[in-house]
This record gives C-alpha cells, structure tokens and sequence, in this order.
C-alpha cells in the first residue's frame, strides 16, 4: 500500500469497552470482563463490532506475523519451523530453544548476540521442569527468542548493525513499522518497548485484523503467505504442546491465529475473514471463548470450536459455572452453561 493511501493513526483516547463475556456461576452473573471484538467478512466489510473497535491499542505479540512477514520482505529466507518460530510466542520447549540456536547459527551468531529479556520458561510445566533442574533465566527460553534470532539474522544479511537492532531508528525496525502500516492500512500511533524489549507499534483493532486477514489471503509464494503457510503448518513452534492458539489453528482448517499478552486475539482464514478481540483486563479465560465466539461469528462452524468454549468454574470441585460469552455476541453459546 502506498504511504499516501494510508488512514490516519487511530485515536489514542480511553477505549469504549463493553462487557464480552460473563462469568456464569450457578446460573447468575458472578462476574464481567469487558473489552472489544470485530469480524471482517472476505471483502473487508466490518460483519460485527463490539466495543471500540478503532481506538489506538497494543497488540503486543499477536503483532508477530505482521514483523515477520517485514524480515521476510527485508531477505529473510526461514521456511517452516523456523519461520514460525520467528513469529512465535513460545513456550520455551527444548525444540523452541534448539530453534533459535539454529537460526542464530545460520546468521553466523550466538545468543550472546540477542538483546531480548532474560527469561524463564512460558509454559508452566516446562518452567517448574527447568525450576527444578537448576537452570536460571536465558535469553532463549525467553518466548519470543525466536522473533529476536530472526530479526538479528534479517540485520545480517542487509549489512545493518547488531548490537542496536532493538532501536526504533533502526532500518530493521523501520522497515518494520513501514510493514505495520502497510497491512494494517494505517498510521501508526505510538511507538513504545514491548516486554521483550522490541519496539511495539499502537493501531487499532481493526487494523490488526485487516492485516490478519491480508496475510491468511495473500497469494502463494509471497512474503504474508510464507508466513502463513509456515504458522498454520507447525503451529506448535509458534505456540508450544497444549496451547490454545495452536489448537484452533489444528482445528479449523487454514486458520491462522496468534494471541499477545493482556488478552488480545487475531485469526484469519484464507478468505480474508478476520476477528479481533482485545479483553479489557487482560484475561486468558475471557480471549479462548470470546474468541471461538467471534470465529463462529465469522462462519466457521461451531462444532470445531466445542473445545473452546471456555474454562469451567468449579465449586466444591464440581463444575457449577463457566465463563460464556455476551448474548448479543454468541445468541447461542457453544458452551452448555445456562
């Protein structure tokens, strides 16, 4: 997209949320998150909002695809696991690590070279795993180690600096948010610092699910479609064992999803439908079936989507509620909770 075809950057204002899912115990309303939603249909056209769909947000890590899609323009030349890994939120599993050692290793580097924050495990099991053999805080263990491996190999083969390929004045970085504009349609808003010490780019909802949806459609052969193809084809080094964005992605065919920290989700099928969701306070709990809710939303068929539904709430250690959905979202809840 031209620079001059874009659309302004998305106000930065205190975003109109409203409630997305209901904590029901017992058949009453325990409980509220609140929030934002959009579904694009193969056109683009806006199928379905909740909230405030253009407010300036953070899409922290669901923004991955879109950055790895920019170092694939720049000359990165990863194909399947590794190029998933490099947009990956990871769990920081044996084969996440031995991934960004080897996309390190093809860049002629070592994880001396990364500058993203030291960190333990994401997993639970695997972090109390490398808790209890003694092991201390890496780089590589770190979830987006493979982003960070991927961005050093990218400055590599253009003959840019290293040691300062986090600045935002970087010409990583700026092909980056050149990239960011590109398939989101818009300005940027703001530029702040990601948890992993990347630059992390403001746009709206709407936007993160119209570049969602231009990468899950994007022809065969091309820099979106690499990524794609890579994300949905090993979605397990983008995620890890267990996780629910890989799930999806296993259970509908062709979806391409990525979730970020403080409750955001992307997905988008190769026909250009899209959702978006943002949970106001963050929470896991509310994204899986706000999420799965917004897919069925988008047409796909809700059978695939049972198994993200949303946690059970347990009373005495028996089920009694469940996290479902607002009515005016899902009319009729894939979950069973009255």
């Amino acid at each position: 997209m031209h620079s001059n075809d874009l659309a302004d950057a998305p106000a930065t204002r205190e975003p109109l949320h409203a409630p997305v899912a209901h904590l029901i115990r017992a058949g009453m309303i325990e409980g509220t998150h609140y929030g934002s939603v959009v579904v694009l249909g193969p056109e683009g056209d806006i199928r379905f909002q909740l909230g405030d769909i253009e407010a300036a947000f953070y899409p922290r890590s669901a923004l991955k695809p879109v950055q790895a899609v920019a170092m694939v323009r720049a000359g990165l030349p990863l194909e399947g696991e590794l190029l998933s890994l490099s947009a990956a939120s990871h769990s920081g599993e044996e084969r996440h690590l031995a991934g960004t050692r080897r996309i390190l290793e093809r860049a002629g580097l070592t994880e001396d070279d990364l500058r993203n924050v030291p960190d333990l495990p994401y997993d639970p099991v695997v972090r109390d795993n490398w808790v209890r053999e003694g092991r201390l805080p890496s780089r590589p263990a770190q979830n987006c180690s493979g982003k960070h491996a991927a961005m050093l190999y990218t400055a590599r083969l253009n003959g840019w600096s290293l040691h300062d390929y986090l600045d935002p004045g970087h010409p990583l970085q700026r092909a980056i948010a050149a990239s960011v504009e590109d398939l989101t349609g818009q300005r940027v808003a703001r530029v702040t610092v990601d948890g992993c010490g990347a630059p992390l780019f403001a746009v709206s909802l709407h936007g993160l699910a119209r570049a969602a949806a231009r990468i899950a459609s994007a022809p065969a052969g091309s820099p979106e479609r690499r990524v794609a193809d890579a994300m949905r084809e090993h979605a397990e080094m983008a995620s890890g064992s267990g996780r629910d964005v890989a799930g999806l992605m296993r259970a509908v065919p062709g979806l391409l999803a990525k979730d970020g920290f403080e409750g955001v989700q992307v997905a988008a099928l190769p026909d250009g439908r899209a959702v978006a969701v943002k949970i106001a306070d963050g929470a896991n709990r509310a994204r899986v079936p706000v999420a799965a809710a917004a897919l069925a939303r988008a047409g796909v068929d809700p059978e695939l989507l049972t198994a993200f539904a949303g946690e059970t709430l347990l009373g005495g250690g028996e089920p009694v509620g469940c996290v479902r959905p607002v009515r005016a979202l899902d009319p009729a809840p894939l979950s069973a909770c009255a």
